[in-house]
């Protein structure tokens, strides 16, 4: 058993972590929207308008801030006139990116909207620059936002909604370097700068608008994108998908793996630290000041998909492994606080790492889904310096740690052990704040096998609980974490 000891700085505060990186994503593949999220008027699963109400009820609880839609992919493909108006009039189309189903366009702009008011999150809209026109995207905006009378703002009240809608984030295309429409960094830089000055700020409303950043370690977009387009964005997108393997077909299995893969998963999830830190600089030196923000809108673990499942669904199950990944990335993310001000998981619903899995009218809770749940007390808390004794040379850390101060004064402390055998006593001292034990609530996860999960028959397989092993020794708080752990610790 090792021991470590850490010194959390209360009057060391580092900036603001942004509630938004603890954002979603939920895009039009596989059973992501229709039975996970949308069920129809019809269904007999408990609905409001459509919208399934168990999987509004769980979403609420972890605090969901902002949730990106309808792509991915998909948005480079979606044209959103097709989406609204009575459904049975609404065109059909073949989703060619996932699985060639076809869309029927139930789920619309206004059904998203409703959602997200039934969330009270932000929405986050990707508009399509691959096979769309400057016109579709700018009067998409107008049909939004506009309040005045024009054709799009009165096309919006023949649909019935009177009042536009509060709409903040617009990303202008997706992925324009592969499924968006394989561009050179250079030709997407030159549509986006004519693709934004036509999407318009109506009235009160000012848009972030958000360029299609890069993929992975592709540090020459981001080299282009800021020296090309730097001044006309606020945002600037980054993915990544962290497997278990060294290219997209060795993606691995989401529970048949090994001791090596387990620790393969960690550096590769730990990989994304090096990938802030390089597109950051090249952000720092065009932008000093870090008005434009790193949006991480697509990132969490990709596997195989679920044996018998459609490949094009990208269904996969979610262990305790996932939950130790998601972790880690809340952590990085929180360190770099000052540049990331948005991260998206994908995704929400049955799709890759998923919060919720839905089978008909069951529901399922993932591992993931209780990180966010544990963890939703860090948003748009400061930061705080840590101090640690000695510093981890291994690879990938075994303790992984971050604290923030809520405007209550309430201190946030998240740790995650990654070791998969060893148990670590972590000690946290606070200086100049009295700490009793009754002062501190307290939460765990873990499992006793490296592949464990929650499944429609056995849901509560992985679950938080209460952390018993925890004491005050000279007014340092000493937590006992067992391997493959995650342990947050609020102190009142």
């Amino acid at each position: 058993m090792s021991e470590q000891l850490f010194t959390i700085h209360l009057d060391q505060e580092l900036g603001t972590i942004n509630r938004n990186i603890y954002g979603h994503f939920a895009e039009h593949l596989g059973r992501g929207i229709y039975e996970g999220i949308w069920v129809g008027e019809d269904s007999s699963i408990p609905n409001k308008q459509g919208i399934r109400l168990d999987v509004v009820e769980a979403l609420k609880q972890i605090k969901i801030p902002v949730l990106r839609w309808p792509g991915g992919c998909f948005a480079d493909e979606y044209h959103w006139k097709d989406g609204i108006g009575p459904r049975s009039e609404r065109k059909r189309m073949v989703n060619t990116h996932w699985g060639g189903t076809v869309e029927n366009n139930h789920f619309g702009t206004h059904e998203f909207m409703m959602l997200c008011e039934m969330l009270d999150c932000e929405p986050y809209i990707c508009g399509n620059v691959g096979s769309g026109t400057i016109q579709e995207m700018s009067e998409w905006v107008e049909y939004m936002t506009f309040e005045g009378e024009s054709s799009m703002a009165d096309w919006r009240r023949e649909n019935g909604r009177d009042l536009p809608w509060n709409l903040t984030y617009f990303g202008v295309g997706n992925e324009s370097w592969g499924c968006g429409g394989n561009m050179t960094p250079e030709y997407y830089a030159d549509l986006y700068r004519r693709y934004q000055t036509y999407v318009r700020n109506y009235g009160e409303n000012k848009l972030y608008k958000i360029a299609g950043g890069a993929n992975t370690s592709d540090y020459h977009w981001t080299e282009v994108l800021m020296k090309n387009a730097g001044d006309l964005l606020d945002g600037l997108s980054l993915h990544y998908y962290t497997i278990t393997g060294e290219s997209w077909h060795e993606k691995g299995s989401a529970t048949n793996f090994t001791e090596d893969e387990w620790q393969n998963t960690m550096k590769k999830a730990f990989f994304m630290k090096e990938l802030i830190s390089k597109h950051g600089e090249i952000m720092d030196k065009y932008d000093p000041e870090k008005r434009v923000g790193l949006i991480i809108d697509e990132w969490g673990t990709w596997f195989d998909v679920e044996e018998g499942t459609n490949p094009g669904f990208l269904y996969q199950q979610n262990t305790i492994r996932d939950a130790l990944i998601t972790a880690l990335h809340f952590h990085i993310f929180q360190e770099q606080c000052e540049r990331i001000q948005m991260a998206n998981i994908a995704q929400t619903v049955n799709v890759l790492q998923a919060m919720i899995l839905t089978e008909e009218e069951k529901l399922v809770l993932t591992p993931t889904y209780h990180v966010f749940e544990m963890f939703k007390g860090h948003q748009d808390g400061k930061l705080l310096s840590i101090e640690k004794k000695e510093e981890d040379t291994n690879e990938i850390p075994q303790i992984s740690i971050s604290a923030s101060k809520g405007e209550a004064g309430e201190i946030t402390i998240s740790l995650c052990n990654l070791d998969l055998h060893e148990e670590t006593v972590c000690g946290l001292k606070i200086p100049s704040f009295d700490i009793h034990t009754s002062d501190i609530k307290t939460k765990i996860l873990n499992a006793d096998k490296m592949n464990a999960h929650n499944t429609f028959e056995d849901p509560n397989v992985v679950v938080p609980s209460e952390l018993k092993s925890i004491k005050m020794i000279d007014n340092a708080i000493e937590v006992k974490l067992p391997p493959m752990s995650v342990v947050v610790l609020t102190i009142i």
